[in-house]
């Protein structure tokens, strides 16, 4: 193919847009038109597009005309009605919804796991995985691959802009209410007083000086739909239909970055010194691993970064051929817009060869 690819961006005006319009501007040689595309009360802005101004158009289906691959970031359901859209014009869509992740028919791709499976989208539609998963592969594809992934248990903290621009303000909205109060968080239902109901969204509750033990929506046993991400995604990605796994996600009091501390068992014998050999060289994966010297991984550390920092690697002492470790990854970076971008990659350097 002699032409070079177009390329929308679908909810460019957005938080993780932005991300997206950035990240294309860095990459601007390889493609050729940039197409901008959000709902019709944003038709008609003007966006930068690193040296290039453009103007947004409204979602529409001949808004993908000439278009060979979109990038979509935009809620479930309107994802839902306008991804087939696309796709059915020729478009390779790359969604970040998740309404599509656990279809048969449709790859979850992450570009240090399974970039192979990019080539496979019968659908004409490739997934990205949800934020909190992709913090997690870089290090678990790596560490399966050397020593046979059994089981994990992970608990996430979660920063607010796991839920959008919405959740970035309240969080912003919250600290500056509760600023400069004496002694605040220190007695019964003092922080929720100073704040008042309103304040309970998007998170349920408070989220300055507070943390909240539910990310997504309730799903049957207790479990939240974040929670059930980590899992069925996880499993997905790495091939492992029958990977055990317990995940417990909470909403913490931190503008970007998903942290998470996990327990993984493997089916070879494992240390800290062959696990560190191993990460040192996984792609998408900082090895932070310093503690003596106060070296390991924090969101106010890995924000803007492109990999997933991981870190207090140590040897489990109650479980055989199992680790503990702790991994950071902006949740609007590898979480969403870059991620992306790497499997468009992917798509164009296929599509360019035929």
């Amino acid at each position: 193919m002699s032409r070079k690819l177009n390329v929308a961006i679908v909810g460019a005006t957005g938080v993780v847009g932005s991300i997206m319009r950035r990240l294309i501007a860095a990459e601007r040689d390889h493609w050729g038109e940039i197409r901008l595309v959000a709902s019709a009360r944003s038709a008609g802005r003007r966006l930068a597009v690193g040296d290039e101004t453009i103007e947004v158009q409204a979602l529409s289906s001949e808004v993908f005309d000439g278009i060979d691959i979109a990038h979509f970031d935009l809620p479930d359901e309107v994802s839902a009605e306008w991804v087939p859209v696309a796709a059915a014009r020729g478009v390779v869509v790359i969604d970040k919804s998740a309404h599509f992740r656990m279809d048969p028919e449709v790859p979850l791709v992450c570009r240090e796991a399974n970039p192979e499976a990019a080539r496979d989208r019968p659908k004409g539609i490739i997934a990205n995985a949800n934020c909190t998963t992709l913090a997690l592969i870089p290090t678990l594809a790596a560490l399966n691959e050397a020593f046979g992934l059994v089981s994990m248990s992970v608990a996430s903290y979660q920063a607010a802009s796991g839920s959008g621009k919405e959740g970035l303000e309240a969080l912003y909205a919250q600290a500056d209410k509760t600023a400069g109060i004496e002694r605040i968080g220190t007695e019964p239902g003092d922080v929720r007083a100073v704040l008042g109901e309103e304040y309970d969204a998007p998170f349920g509750a408070p989220l300055a000086l507070n943390v909240v033990p539910k990310v997504g929506g309730w799903r049957d046993g207790g479990w939240t739909s974040e929670e059930l991400k980590v899992r069925n995604e996880s499993r997905k990605i790495l091939g492992l239909p029958d990977l055990k796994v317990a995940s417990t996600c909470v909403r913490v009091p931190v503008a970007v970055g998903h942290s998470q501390a996990v327990h993984a068992t493997f089916e070879r014998e494992v240390s800290v010194e062959a696990a560190h050999r191993v990460l040192a060289e996984a792609p998408g994966v900082d090895l932070v691993d310093d503690p003596a010297n106060g070296v390991y991984p924090m969101p106010i550390d890995g924000v803007g970064k492109p990999g997933t920092q991981v870190g207090r690697v140590r040897q489990s002492i109650d479980f055989p051929n199992s680790l503990e470790f702790f991994v950071v990854g902006d949740n609007l970076m590898k979480g969403a817009a870059l991620n992306s971008i790497e499997t468009a990659e992917l798509v164009r350097r296929e599509l360019e060869a035929r």
